[in-house]
């Protein structure tokens, strides 16, 4: 963390890493919460140091200062993850990151305000596609996003950290029932062909989709029920 705040105020990060001192901006100047670089640098701080994380914490709000609005509710920043991953993806190939490195880094940026939008629970289906996009990225994005508070509200804080407690909990149970590192379809796309008696193409792929939405929807399901709904699904497109 020293070190970040030494590129920055030495003037050295605006020649190689514009994002970072464009980061000094309040969150919200209604509540002076601290100004997004200094929460940037303490969830630096807070991360084991493992670079694809560390890399992580240091993009992972650099969509907020393009995303910024302010309204009569406060600050806002809207989608700052999606903007922030685009962003990571644009500089790390600018200063020739390895190719893995980048999809990796971008995607934890993408994916660490996933577990806040579900405060009402976390549903089988939730859990699923929250562990099917995190793939082999999940141990470090669950530790992204419990470095990512740093607010000096307690109640807030616990009120998160019970969120996180909760979504690593329901995952356990899930993996006990299911199969969650491999979430895919029973059958594959060779047997979707055969089955249908098409060539390979764009319609494969879309059935496939669909198969595999049914199984994050509803769990696990066996190949004749696949079948099933392959034969509705193409009888409906005819």
């Amino acid at each position: 963390a020293t070190a970040v705040e030494a590129l920055v105020t030495s003037g050295l990060a605006a020649e190689f890493l514009p994002e970072l001192p464009a980061l000094a901006m309040e969150q919200d100047p209604m509540h002076r919460h601290k100004d997004v670089l200094s929460h940037t640098i303490a969830v630096v701080a807070k991360t084991s140091p493992r670079q694809r994380l560390r890399l992580a914490a240091l993009f992972h709000d650099v969509g907020k200062p393009e995303t910024r609005d302010i309204s009569g509710k406060g600050v806002t920043f809207h989608h700052h993850e999606v903007v922030g991953a685009r962003m990571t993806r644009a500089r790390m190939r600018e200063l020739r990151f390895p190719k893995d490195d980048i999809r990796d880094v971008s995607q934890l940026v993408f994916l660490h305000m996933r577990p806040h939008t579900f405060k009402m629970g976390w549903t089988d289906r939730a859990v699923r596609r929250y562990v099917r996009d995190a793939g082999p990225l999940l141990e470090d994005l669950n530790e992204l996003v419990r470095c990512d508070v740093t607010t000096r509200n307690e109640k807030r804080a616990r009120s998160i950290s019970r969120r996180i407690d909760e979504m690593e909990e329901r995952i356990e149970e899930l993996a006990a029932k299911e199969e969650l590192d491999a979430i895919r379809p029973p059958i594959d796309g060779n047997s979707v062909m055969k089955h249908l008696g098409l060539e390979p193409g764009r319609v494969i792929g879309e059935a496939m989709d669909m198969l595999l939405e049914h199984r994050l929807d509803h769990g696990p399901y066996e190949e004749a029920e696949a079948l099933t709904l392959l034969d509705e699904w193409w009888a409906s497109r005819q």
